[in-house]
């Protein structure tokens, strides 16, 4: 569904001047930050009411309140009630839900034809144009709230997110299925995000517990520490002096942890590090874990272990233009490693692999 989005050939729409404004996949120029009052005739708000009569009475309001005023403050919701229009009925509970890490293909179902729908309709309620540079970029709802704060408020928008998906990081990992846990990952410089889905035949739900399959702590931390590792791997940090080695990295505590939910089958995890200190050989994070608005876990402190790779190994990496701070260079998707068994003579002390 995606790929047929992201291939296909959308007009170039040059906005005018103005503030940006971001909606999902899309840039929006909004009017100057001046609000002026401009009130609507009859006709143009009969004909706004027409446009948005499949949309919740709130969604209307707002996009009133913005025709009239100019006032961004609202827009951010006027935006997701227009996405509302088009889900259908049993998944629109789950828009209001399922939070920032909700996905807009994956998670809403949407496909690039409603997409197109959807930015159509914004641009006639708004009386914007549609810039599609940034398109790759914006996948979930935290995405779209992040660049409506910044483009409204003219602040500075974050640097240009990694994605990750599913094969690129059984690619790169060290550890594999069935015991990998971030089935897809969005990578900043100071964040990593990641999901995982409780299928419900996992090997460790079987007697965890007798009759109630219930997701293990330990393996919540293990998909946190897992992140972490993607992040060490392929996050450019001023830190990171060279490629770190896939088979030398190590957990070596987590402390400060508490569960505060349960969770089983069907459940969607939303995964979030952000590294706290990173020095050679240490890289101290802290992480939490969401199911949709529900606070699942989270760590205050997760420590790995790490070293960069050897010269031989480190050729491999720079040859595939692994990225680390020193050259810039693109990241790409390493050899796999296998570092499950401990090394010749067992993990130094106080270390275990993840």
């Amino acid at each position: 569904m995606s790929s047929i989005f992201w291939g296909m050939a959308m007009p170039e729409l040059r906005p005018e001047n103005g503030a940006f404004f971001q909606f999902p996949f899309s840039f929006f120029r909004v009017s100057s930050s001046v609000h002026v009052s401009n009130p609507l005739s009859p006709e143009a708000e009969l004909d706004l009411r027409e446009q948005l009569k499949r949309c919740s009475p709130e969604t209307v309001e707002g996009a009133l309140r913005y025709r009239t005023t100019g006032a961004p403050d609202g827009v951010g919701l006027v935006v997701i009630g227009i996405i509302e229009r088009f889900l259908d009925p049993e998944v629109r509970p789950r828009l209001h839900a399922g939070g920032d890490g909700l996905r807009i293909f994956d998670d809403l179902g949407i496909d690039s034809l409603t997409m197109v729908e959807v930015v159509m309709l914004v641009e006639d309620v708004l009386q914007i144009k549609i810039n599609n540079d940034e398109l790759r970029d914006l996948r979930t709802i935290g995405d779209v709230k992040t660049y409506i704060n910044c483009r409204i408020r003219g602040l500075p928008l974050p640097e240009r997110p990694v994605h990750v998906h599913v094969a690129e990081i059984m690619a790169l990992m060290p550890q594999q299925p069935p015991f990998l846990f971030v089935q897809e990952a969005t990578l900043r410089s100071d964040e990593a995000r990641g999901v995982y889905k409780i299928a419900g035949d996992e090997f460790f739900l079987e007697g965890h517990f007798k009759n109630n399959p219930v997701l293990p702590a330990s393996i919540m931390l293990e998909a946190l520490g897992q992140l972490a590792v993607l992040f060490l791997l392929k996050t450019k940090r001023a830190e990171l002096t060279a490629p770190v080695s896939p088979s030398k990295i190590f957990f070596t505590a987590c402390d400060g942890v508490r569960c505060q939910r349960i969770c089983k089958a069907g459940d969607l995890l939303t995964l979030v590090v952000k590294p706290k200190r990173i020095k050679h050989p240490l890289g101290m994070f802290e992480g939490h874990i969401t199911c949709g608005n529900e606070k699942v876990a989270f760590a205050e402190e997760i420590c790995l272990t790490f070293d960069y790779a050897a010269a031989d190994e480190a050729a491999t990496v720079e040859g595939n233009g692994h990225a680390h701070a020193e050259n810039g260079a693109a990241s790409p998707t390493p050899p796999a490693a296998r570092i499950l068994q401990p090394p010749a003579g067992g993990a130094e002390r106080g270390t275990a692999r993840l």
